[in-house]
């Protein structure tokens, strides 16, 4: 797999999503990423630490701008616990596991974001406001409620199938309840509709 391919491929599908979804500032961005998906391999069967250095400076260059906090999923032989920077662990009180990558736990993505953030720790569990699956890692468990997929043209990084997901808050309420504020919120009510 050509590295450059995969880097154009990774920022095409970037550059697509944020032109369609609104992150919220230092908002939680959930990756999950086969490198072996990439290469055109069963998941697990040939990570590469080349294809993840790629992933991550291409991540890089569309959410530090952004000022997004990125969460870097690992695979599940360390059940899915998510790399972070220790900062953005405190700053969302999410509980920090025991646990480093490696190429055969974790992946290569995660060893390259390991090796280039500041100040690494895992977590195991994350509620994230969108993010990206490249190779079918199933980051749906890490991604807040109500789930919304992002519909893209672009949908492969190398040989890896991409979905995106982004949210909503949950729409609540019965029949009175109301989802835009106009002049209509301030009406006065009377049960049975008479006045």
């Amino acid at each position: 797999m050509d590295i450059t391919t995969v880097k154009h491929d990774l920022s095409d599908v970037l550059t697509e999503y944020f032109d369609k979804v609104q992150f919220p500032k230092n908002g939680l961005f959930v990756v999950g990423c086969s490198t072996s998906a990439i290469s055109g391999d069963w998941l697990g069967t040939n990570s590469r630490l080349d294809i993840g250095k790629a992933v991550v400076s291409t991540l890089e260059e569309f959410l530090l701008p952004r000022n997004l906090h990125w969460a870097i999923q690992g695979c599940e032989h360390i059940n899915r616990a998510l790399l972070v920077e220790r900062s953005v662990a405190e700053q969302h009180n999410l509980e920090i596991v025991s646990v480093v990558p490696a190429i055969q736990a974790g992946g290569g993505t995660q060893v390259a974001a390991y090796e280039r953030m500041d100040d690494p720790v895992e977590v195991e569990h994350i509620t994230a406001f969108g993010g990206i699956d490249i190779g079918g890692t199933e980051i749906g468990m890490h991604v807040k409620y109500v789930q919304i997929p992002v519909r893209m043209t672009n949908k492969k990084v190398g040989a890896a199938n991409v979905v995106c997901l982004s949210s909503r808050p949950k729409l609540i309420g019965g029949q009175r309840a109301m989802y835009d504020f106009t002049a209509a919120n301030k009406e006065d009510y009377v049960l049975g509709g008479q006045q």
